[in-house]
């Protein structure tokens, strides 16, 4: 049998290596040998050819090359640097297929397609979902769900697999930026840069003038957002937002709102590396504001219009995305029972962020979500880490009669915070640790009982979650979450089939002090 030859990217991570590996096997069906060393070092693998070259350079993730053709996903990812040549938008639209070959990644590149499009906390590698869609050997056209799609980086990596995507979240502003990203790569790369010449001739055209905001925005709403920007900063916002609402199609409007969302919290007074709400008042010279925005609207449109350039647009039908939670999500995608293809998802962290609250501003900029419902939902939150005192005594009543239903090493893990925090005096915060952790966990086995309904008999799932330590009674204590949520997801139905440690990352995004100790890959299937 003839064979081809698969050389694989230098600048990946052991686990990557792994995952290139199980990712050429599942598509091939054989196994790869390396030619220039062991499988740990080699460059060069070859594989018998069941299957046509294109075929593999299309589908690989973590490979350069196949029969020294490059693959699709380097030339995808190769867009992000072409992104950054000095040429205009339209110029670019023209010359990045050409550029491509010349500006190859020699290092990580997560900010491809329309990944890069909005910071977000808890962002998981889009290399990372596509090659577990190939270890899944999914055929087009399979379903891909994620029930907490957050930034939707699953359901960006599923559409551009060919895959029918849907996602869910219960944060608005992951819901509009999810779908943005999805609609996005239906554009046209020149339909793009025409609607950016356009703005950017609006925006200079209107300098000095005064913009009101939408009256979609209560007076406690404006009041609220008086005390965290400066007023020229808001007149300016008010200009960008009023060019932005002019704009006849409403793809290329969210996309640009989406734009202006990513730099609300640079021109306000939050701290920008702060997870939560605090001022840090300080000038803002006339302009900030516009130029932050033009300047983020043009790296925005040069990275989406250099990928649409290369790859071209995808079919506007085959993403679906809402508001919705996780725990009742069969109640928001009924159609979806028993048909589901894979759950592609990373969970959030035990009581590790304060979701809503760490997108306050947007939400309210935008219009997604009123001040005054922000509380109520960051209650309901998976993961959340608020608590009044009365619900603390509900969580933990509700612990000790349904205890059953966690294993027994989360039981002990719950009990055990619990102890050393009642032996030593501690603040309200560490004194409710317990009762979130159960709560998080039990949310999570509703979580994971609505994902097995979705799925068919033998249907894979993949976790990709963080495990975190905290501090009880003065004593470091290890939270495994992967282990925990690997054993609640067997005892539902679940049969478990690998957790692969991943090497975090350094990040570089405006989280990235906040950023988990560890995380791992958990694989589960549903029992047939």
């Amino acid at each position: 049998m003839d064979e081809l030859t698969c050389e694989i990217k230098e600048h990946i991570q052991p686990f990557e290596r792994h995952l290139a590996l199980q990712e050429l096997q599942a598509l091939t069906g054989a196994s790869a040998i390396p030619v220039d060393g062991d499988s740990i070092t080699a460059s060069t693998f070859s594989v018998a050819k069941t299957v046509d070259a294109d075929y593999l350079r299309r589908s690989l993730t973590y490979w350069r090359s196949v029969a020294d053709g490059l693959t699709v996903q380097l030339r995808n990812e190769a867009t992000s640097l072409v992104a950054l040549n000095g040429a205009s938008v339209k110029e670019l639209t023209q010359r990045a297929h050409a550029l491509v070959p010349s500006k190859l990644p020699k290092r990580r590149c997560l900010r491809y397609a329309t990944h890069g499009l909005h910071e977000y906390r808890g962002k998981f590698f889009p290399q990372l979902v596509r090659a577990l869609i190939n270890v899944a050997r999914l055929p087009e056209n399979a379903i891909v769900l994620d029930p907490m799609c957050g930034s939707g980086t699953t359901l960006v990596e599923a559409r551009l697999a060919a895959k029918r995507c849907y996602g869910l979240d219960m944060n608005p502003l992951s819901v509009f930026v999810s779908g943005v990203k999805c609609e996005a790569l239906t554009l046209g790369a020149s339909e793009l840069a025409e609607a950016y010449d356009t703005l950017l001739e609006t925006i200079e055209g209107q300098s000095g003038a005064h913009h009101e905001r939408p009256t979609r925005f209560s007076a406690n709403d404006r009041s609220y957002l008086a005390r965290w920007f400066d007023q020229t900063v808001l007149a300016e916002l008010n200009c960008v937002e009023s060019a932005i609402r002019h704009i006849p199609a409403r793809q290329l409007r969210d996309f640009y709102y989406v734009c202006l969302s990513n730099i609300l919290r640079a021109v306000s007074w939050q701290k920008n590396d702060d997870l939560r709400v605090r001022r840090e008042i300080s000038p803002s010279p006339p302009g900030t504001a516009t130029a932050r925005f033009l300047a983020e609207a043009l790296r925005s449109t040069k990275t989406v219009a250099a990928f649409l350039a290369e790859r071209g647009s995808i079919t506007a039908h085959g993403h679906f995305v809402r508001e919705a939670d996780a725990r009742t999500a069969t109640k928001a995608l009924p159609q979806l029972l028993g048909k589901v293809d894979a759950v592609i998802t990373s969970p959030p962290y035990a009581t590790a962020l304060p979701y809503i609250d760490t997108d306050r501003l947007n939400l309210i900029y935008l219009g997604l979500l009123p001040r005054k419902e922000h509380r109520d939902l960051d209650m309901m939150m998976i993961g959340n880490r608020e608590i009044t005192t009365r619900r603390l005594a509900e969580l933990w009543s509700y612990y000790q009669a349904k205890k059953a239903l966690l294993p027994r090493q989360t039981q002990l893990l719950i009990e055990r915070i619990d102890q050393l925090n009642k032996a030593k005096p501690t603040g309200f915060r560490r004194r409710n640790l317990s009762a979130l952790l159960s709560k998080y966990f039990f949310d999570m086995r509703k979580t994971l009982q609505q994902t097995l309904a979705f799925l068919r008999p033998g249907a894979p799932m993949f976790l990709v979650i963080g495990n975190n330590r905290t501090v009880a009674g003065g004593e470091p204590v290890e939270i495994c979450t992967a282990d925990h949520l690997g054993a609640i997801a067997e005892s539902i139905g679940f049969r478990p089939v690998d957790k692969l440690p991943m090497e975090m990352l350094a990040s570089r995004d405006i989280f990235r002090k906040n950023a988990m100790r560890s995380e791992c890959i958990v694989s589960l299937v549903k029992r047939q």
